[in-house]
């Protein structure tokens, strides 16, 4: 029986034991490494993607998001303080409800780590060329810095090249990140706060600067495409800016990891992660506000469809007469401080971007590589994919493998599609870790919880609905995506996965953290948020 395969929840917490980290962070330090590893990437790179979809009402889309991202980090903090180990969401499922299920989470994340990187990549793009332009003059051919615009005929995808052919910048630094990934290069955790520091600094400078320019008349209309879009489309209006904005606030789970290294996790944890969680949802909200206010985000300004390949041509057409407007922007924050007048402050914004962006890159291929080299162990994949270097001392194989698909995707889908199909896999794997959360209640009440989810006949089932409705209201590329993704796990599974497992075969092995397992992200992570 499939569902009956699961790995031994008392084998993986004698393995966590035997870390014995000490309690020492109180509710303060928890909050702050919740806000160093939630603000991030998502803010500056989703900014006009957001306003595509929701226009000025994309500051209800950051509450959206930041709501339903507090009741699924509830969830996953009991699981997290139960099963201190690495693997994220694929060793929690494991040892809750079952290796078929465990796969499909680790299949999902696999998929959000990767295209999470690409994204983060296509972004340093737009953030290095606007550099690169503002200080030199010079800039690559437009086919050059974009890849194609791509539409669902039906279920068949097809691409128009006359917007773009291929992301050059994004496949180099995607490609860099892996070498450097494959050579076995580690982040300190100095270099990690330094880079926490700048993205901060630089998003209170985009305030403070663009705050007092703020034009009310941009407010208006609130909501141009009202709450779900219009009649006949998905993926637009509030809702459906939320789903793509929940990419700005993945990076809590290094609070809920952090739990057992907690002073009282039972009230320290839950005031880190919704203390972290409000304080960057008001961030994120100034920084939406005084982008609307200084420029507008009208979506509609432009009389088409945003996403289409006319879109992508009319914002060309404006880009290249000097007018370009906030939803147009591949360097939104850095745009906006440009219209203004700040031409140097906006430098310095892409500045910001172009140094701590990389380092995102590399904590989601970290993450990934983790994540296969988890699986490759417990014999669902290839025992090859988890072979470590000689010299380097790093999964190589894997790391080359990834990195090529991260480049692959970085070259020819633009960021908001590419965050879209990421939080498809990660909305996929907070649905499961809430599910397991009530299934280990039944199965295993009387298990000691550091840290036991508050209400959690209400808030899970609430943390459930929330990635289903946000899943929902993704556009139906990224929603076919997951399927598709996970009919191709399924039958890898089927194939050789089932037949292999170490579980299955009655071997009891946790893997989680060997020696020579790749190194887990430094928190506090400049994370994809």
């Amino acid at each position: 029986m499939i569902f009956g395969r699961v790995k031994p929840l008392d084998a993986i917490l004698a393995t966590a034991e035997k870390k014995s980290l000490h309690r020492s962070l109180g509710a303060v330090q928890l909050t702050l490494l919740g806000v160093g590893a939630i603000i991030g990437t998502g803010i500056f790179v989703l900014t006009a993607a957001a306003a595509q979809k929701a226009g000025p009402g994309m500051m209800w889309s950051f509450v959206i998001a930041g709501a339903v991202c507090a009741v699924a980090a509830l969830c996953y903090s009991e699981l997290a303080s139960m099963v201190p180990v690495s693997g994220s969401a694929y060793t929690y499922t494991y040892s809750v409800v079952g290796e078929l299920l465990a796969w499909m989470v680790g299949w999902a994340l696999i998929l959000e780590y990767a295209v999470a990187a690409s994204a983060v990549s296509v972004g340093w793009s737009g953030y290095f060329m606007g550099l690169v332009k503002s200080l030199t003059g010079f800039e690559l051919p437009t086919m050059l810095q974009a890849g194609p615009t791509w539409s669902m005929n039906g279920f068949i995808p097809s691409a128009d090249f006359t917007t773009g052919l291929i992301n050059v910048p994004a496949i180099c630094v995607a490609l860099a990140v892996t070498w450097l990934l494959m050579i076995g290069t580690k982040e300190s955790a100095t270099v990690n706060a330094v880079l926490v520091a700048i993205k901060v600094a630089a998003l209170t400078m985009f305030v403070i600067l663009a705050m007092p320019v703020l034009d009310r008349e941009h407010f208006a209309p609130f909501a141009p495409n009202g709450w779900f879009g219009p009649a006949g489309t998905t993926g637009l209006g509030i809702v459906g800016a939320a789903a793509s904005i929940f990419f700005a606030y993945v990076g809590f789970d290094a609070v809920s990891t952090a739990a057992e290294e907690t002073k009282n996790p039972q009230r320290n944890v839950p005031i880190g992660l919704i203390g972290s969680l409000a304080i960057c949802t008001i961030f994120y909200l100034l920084v939406a506000a005084a982008a609307i206010g200084a420029m507008g985000a009208q979506p509609t300004a432009l009389g088409v469809q945003p996403g289409t390949a006319e879109f992508a041509r009319e914002c060309a057409a404006l880009a290249a007469q000097g007018s370009e407007p906030l939803v147009c922007s591949n360097e939104a924050l850095a745009h906006v401080l440009r219209s203004i007048n700040y031409t140097r402050a906006g430098d310095l914004i892409g500045l910001a971007a172009n140094l701590a962006l990389p380092s995102v890159i590399l904590m989601m291929l970290f993450g990934q590589t983790r994540i296969f080299f988890v699986m490759a162990r417990d014999g669902l994949l290839p025992e090859k994919l988890a072979s470590v270097h000689p010299k380097w001392k790093t999964p190589h194989v894997v790391t080359l493998i990834t990195g090529i698909f991260v480049a692959i995707a970085a070259a020819l889908l633009p960021v908001g599609q590419l965050a879209d199909i990421s939080n498809s896999g990660t909305l996929f794997a907070f649905l499961m870790v809430s599910i397991a959360v009530l299934a280990l209640r039944i199965k295993d009440p009387s298990r000691h919880r550091p840290f036991r989810t508050p209400f959690v006949w209400v808030v899970a089932p609430v943390a459930a609905f929330g990635c289903v409705f946000l899943f929902w209201n993704l556009p139906i590329d990224a929603k076919m995506v997951l399927p598709v993704w996970g009919v191709v796990g399924l039958i890898i599974y089927f194939l050789y996965g089932y037949r292999r497992s170490h579980v299955g075969r009655g071997i009891v092995e946790v893997h989680e953290d060997d020696p020579d397992a790749p190194p887990p992200p430094v928190p506090p992570v400049p994370s994809i948020g």
